[in-house]
């Protein structure tokens, strides 16, 4: 029997345990009511927190709203979502990535996400015409709403007392930018995994890296290290996660190359955080079950960092669900926070960009002026000073599903490796496509709204306006800086469907996902080139099916096959 398996039972107690005192019941998910429903001329807010009496008999209205109850300043903030709206633009040109760009400044909207072929932005529905009136008509014509309804899909998020639904379940009809497949949703595996039956506030995630640390410690291989401090004064700890050599422990004097994973840079994307405990989880509890996994963890050590932005994190739990920046002060005291991922050293060009400390992308009015980016760094340097390699980095973010790889400040410079990258980011996506059937695409960082870098005009695309500026990133400081060789932007689900609001359902799924893809970027490093990774992942009755996973149409149809067969024999 495992070592895992001998603490288990543990492990589930303390974890029922730590959700009990620290995480109070909280707002259940909402049942389906059209945004332009009214009833009765009461606030929307009223009526969101107004429930079926059919819901109020299995809980009583104080417990399922417990979350909200105790947070005024949340439902404040529900007040303001109630009359927002987020959009889609389809672009298509440089010009049109110009002009909207252009208006996203001007009127400081908040950018959701942009890819190669769209950009979506959050404003009021009151803002909508007033944008139309600056934009050009084909863009015009060239627009959807993603959600209509914001403070439902706000208030959802925080967890549920209410009975689990699928992910098919709850998906509203006017939704489905991801693709539907006719793969079985996955089932929560049990409750050793009941941590990651809902997103966790701050003090829970802590508390349950602290029980990791306390659990594995003894036997080396886990180690809770602290990064530094938050402008806040809050910790920014992480778990450092190894097989020692014999006689030492994870992260002596024996160091070996390690793999940095981070999430939660930008507050709000919760998905990232939960992933990189996911991922962190599912490492340490195979280490004994999964020789590739002990394989991986005997020559690399793994530096998991859930939460860079903890002030922004726990902003988004007590105040405010969507605030993406950090918390630090600014030379405006009356918008507060700085955008980590635009504060790095490496060609940082926030002057050039934006220097409206309003805006969402607000980098700073110079390098590392955001402290949990210059904490990040020292730590880093410090590290290397100890001997410590860092071979890769995977910073975790949401949402679209890319791959992205270096450089983001420019489509102009090329990295050596780029080949290297390319490939390693097609397998990555694979992986997590076998995983789920969910697909990823790949391309580089500095990709805006318009996929040009391929094109004739390669001067006049490459000095194109984008829709964010591209410059500061960490995924380039860290490949430059340090010479992590992969240093990938890894953006989880879904396409635009729920964006930042992802529901929980979907945290043990996308979690899997990057598990998957992690098992063969560790056994890439390893010299195998992947060869192992998905033989390793199947269970002992699949591996001696045979699987070409070079064939793409064979790949999605055996997926398929296998999953319905593992649905009949749950059922």
């Amino acid at each position: 029997m495992s070592l895992i398996s001998l603490f288990r039972p543990f492990f589930i107690f303390l974890s029922f345990l730590i959700l009990t005192l620290s995480h109070p019941s909280s707002a259940t998910t909402l049942p389906q009511v059209g945004p332009s429903q009214i009833r009765d001329g009461r606030s929307y807010v009223s009526r969101l927190l107004d429930f079926p009496s059919t819901w109020a008999s299995k809980k009583s209205r104080k417990n399922i709203n417990q979350w909200l109850d105790t947070h005024p300043k949340l439902l404040g903030s529900l007040r303001r979502y109630e009359n927002e709206v987020v959009i889609r633009f389809n672009v298509s040109t440089d010009t049109h990535e110009a002009v909207l760009r252009k208006a996203i400044d001007q009127m400081l909207l908040d950018v959701w996400d942009f890819t190669d072929n769209y950009t979506d932005i959050r404003l009021e529905a009151r803002r909508i015409r007033p944008l139309m009136g600056i934009l050009p008509p084909s863009l015009q014509d060239n627009h959807s709403i993603l959600i209509p309804d914001l403070a439902r899909a706000v208030a959802a998020t925080y967890p549920s007392n209410a009975p689990a639904r699928t992910i098919g379940q709850s998906l509203p009809s006017y939704r489905g930018i991801t693709p539907a497949n006719d793969v079985p949703s996955p089932k929560r595996q049990g409750v050793d995994d009941i941590f990651f039956h809902d997103y966790q506030p701050l003090s829970v995630t802590y508390s349950w890296m602290k029980l990791l640390d306390s659990m594995f410690r003894g036997r080396g291989l886990v180690q809770m290290v602290s990064i530094g401090k938050s402008y806040e004064g809050r910790d920014i700890p992480a778990l450092r996660v190894g097989i020692p050599p014999s006689g030492e422990k994870v992260g002596g004097s024996g160091r070996k190359d390690t793999i940095l994973i981070t999430g939660g840079i930008h507050a709000r994307e919760w998905i990232s955080t939960s992933t990189v405990n996911y991922v962190a989880w599912s490492f340490i509890r195979s280490i004994d079950e999964d020789p590739l996994i002990t394989k991986i963890l005997e020559h690399f050590d793994v530096v998991f960092l859930p939460i860079l932005n903890p002030d922004g994190y726990e902003y988004t739990w007590e105040v405010d669900r969507l605030w993406r920046k950090s918390r630090q002060r600014t030379k405006m005291s009356y918008c507060p926070g700085f955008d980590i991922d635009h504060a790095f050293g490496y060609q940082w060009d926030a002057t050039e960009r934006q220097t409206e400390p309003c805006s969402e992308s607000y980098g700073g009015d110079e390098p590392f002026q955001a402290i949990e980016a210059a904490q990040l760094a020292d730590w880093m340097r410090n590290e290397t000073r100890n001997g410590v390699k860092f071979i890769a980095y995977l910073d975790l973010h949401s949402y679209s599903q890319q791959i992205l790889y270096p450089f983001a400040y420019s489509c102009a410079a090329r990295p050596p490796n780029i080949e290297n990258l390319k490939e390693v980011a097609m397998n990555l996506a694979k992986h997590m496509r076998l995983s789920n059937g969910e697909v990823y695409t790949t391309t580089s960082a500095c990709e805006g709204a318009v996929a040009s870098e391929n094109s004739a005009d390669h001067k006049a695309s490459t000095q194109r306006t984008r829709a964010e500026a591209g410059g500061g990133s960490a995924i380039d400081y860290i490949f430059h800086e340090f010479g992590a060789r992969y240093s990938y932007q890894i953006k989880l689900r879904d396409t635009g469907s729920y964006g930042f609001l992802l529901p929980s359902e979907h945290i043990i799924p996308t979690g899997e996902e990057l598990y998957q893809a992690m098992k063969y970027f560790g056994d890439y490093l390893l010299g195998n080139n992947g060869h192992e990774s998905w033989a390793n992942s199947m269970p002992m009755e699949d591996q001696s099916e045979e699987l070409d996973i070079n064939a793409e149409e064979g790949d999605i149809t055996e997926l398929r096959r296998r999953r319905r067969r593992k649905c009949v024999e749950c059922t």
